[in-house]
């Protein structure tokens, strides 16, 4: 199969840092980031958990603004309201669908 290059714009430290943690593996970039991209295709998806672990929930609730949060929140109560609050996003995209066809 033919090769392509990829090119990324990283963080110098954060290149080296990586770089490290693979020489230690017996890595290089490049391996590291063709095994990335094979574990992603064969999950499809990210092949890593993405948690935001320990946050200070109101620290992250300051910093959105009051009208998105007010909205959120508005829209949270509607779905409720109306018996949806618990759709998939897969059952959110088909009622969509369906409403643009109507």
């Amino acid at each position: 199969m033919a090769s392509t290059l990829v090119q990324i714009r990283v963080d110098e430290k954060l290149k080296d840092d990586a770089a490290a943690v693979y020489e230690n593996l017996g890595l290089d970039l490049s391996t590291a980031v063709r095994i990335f991209f094979k574990r992603s295709v064969a999950e499809n998806g990210i092949p890593f958990s993405m948690k935001l672990g320990n946050y200070d929930r109101d620290a992250v609730r300051a910093r959105i603004p009051q009208n998105v949060l007010s909205a959120m929140q508005a829209m949270a109560q509607s779905a409720a309201s109306n018996g949806i609050s618990d759709m998939s996003l897969e059952e959110i995209n088909t009622e969509i669908d369906a409403a643009r066809k109507r």
